[in-house]
């Protein structure tokens, strides 16, 4: 019952999180336009790669309620991976338009309404404090993520603040195209590297807190375990790893030696983040008497 309503709880903040995400976003490239910022541009940009992972965070969370099927055997966790990989896309497309527009600003400066830059700094401040405030509480790592992906924005508006309060008094016409490149370049960095992470997902990588060779050798050192190989890890979204190996047996005599050995695998594995695992077994032939 407890875990029902912590679930639905973090569902229910995610979904508060989008909706005031996707619409201050709106508001922002709308603003931005007409008080001629592309600062504020570049920020709706990083505010809509945010609302597209509160909005996958919040697909999956309900998603992740149905249960693996025949067509999805693994179940539905790889399914933020199409997300994060369309995400990327979008957000290096809108970058490369920002960063073309602020060198074009650079190069023929153009007045930017400091006042309006004022009242939607303000208001960028409020919203994505607001919705971080009601996320940060929760104890899912969908919420955890989303979090700091919105204390991110706060501090981004901080930052065009500001800038725009500098602008009030004194008109220096590079500072707005100049803090959307220092946005851009933040966005970019951060999307190329979770583009990176996500592609090596796809391509079944092995994730980067494992070593095939490390888990190998802690498999061989467990008693009776001759010889470890076809061992493979991978991941299904970052989070959840998947393991198969194979383990060849010696000394085996009888039926309780062999139940030792899988309860020592069985817990050599369970301090990992193996949410399926297989292990496969053979005898050697030469002293196994079990046959």
């Amino acid at each position: 019952m407890g875990h029902n309503h912590s679930h639905d709880t973090a569902e229910k903040n995610i979904k508060i999180a989008f909706f005031l995400n996707v619409g201050f976003t709106i508001l922002e490239f709308i603003g931005g336009y007409f008080v001629n910022s592309v600062a504020i541009i570049s920020d709706a940009l990083h505010d809509l790669g945010d609302s597209f992972s509160l909005g996958v965070a919040w697909y999956l969370g309900k998603k992740s309620k149905k249960e693996a099927s025949e067509t999805f055997s693994f179940g539905y966790t790889r399914f933020s991976l199409l997300g994060a990989l369309v995400n990327s896309l979008v957000l290096i497309g809108g970058s490369i338009y920002v960063i073309s527009e602020a060198i074009g600003r650079i190069l023929e400066p153009e007045h930017s309404d400091a006042g309006g830059m004022i009242l939607f700094a303000i208001l960028g401040v409020a919203v994505n404090g607001y919705a971080s405030w009601k996320v940060s509480k929760g104890k899912s790592l969908n919420e955890r993520v989303v979090s700091w992906h919105l204390l991110e924005d706060v501090l981004g508006w901080t930052a065009i603040l500001i800038v725009a309060i500098i602008l009030k008094f004194k008109d220096i016409h590079y500072l707005d195209p100049a803090l959307a490149l220092f946005i851009t370049a933040y966005i970019l960095w951060n999307v190329v590297k979770r583009l990176k992470e996500t592609l090596s997902i796809f391509l079944q990588g092995v994730p980067e807190d494992f070593s095939i060779e490390g888990m190998e050798q802690k498999l061989i050192g467990i008693q009776n375990i001759e010889e470890v190989h076809h061992t493979h890890i991978w991941s299904l979204d970052g989070e959840h790893h998947v393991l198969t190996t194979h383990l060849v047996l010696s000394n085996i005599h009888n039926f309780n030696e062999f139940l030792e050995v899988k309860k020592e695998v069985k817990k050599l594995l369970s301090g990992y983040k193996f949410k399926h695992s297989t292990v496969e077994t053979e005898f050697d032939s030469k002293t196994c008497s079990m046959s």
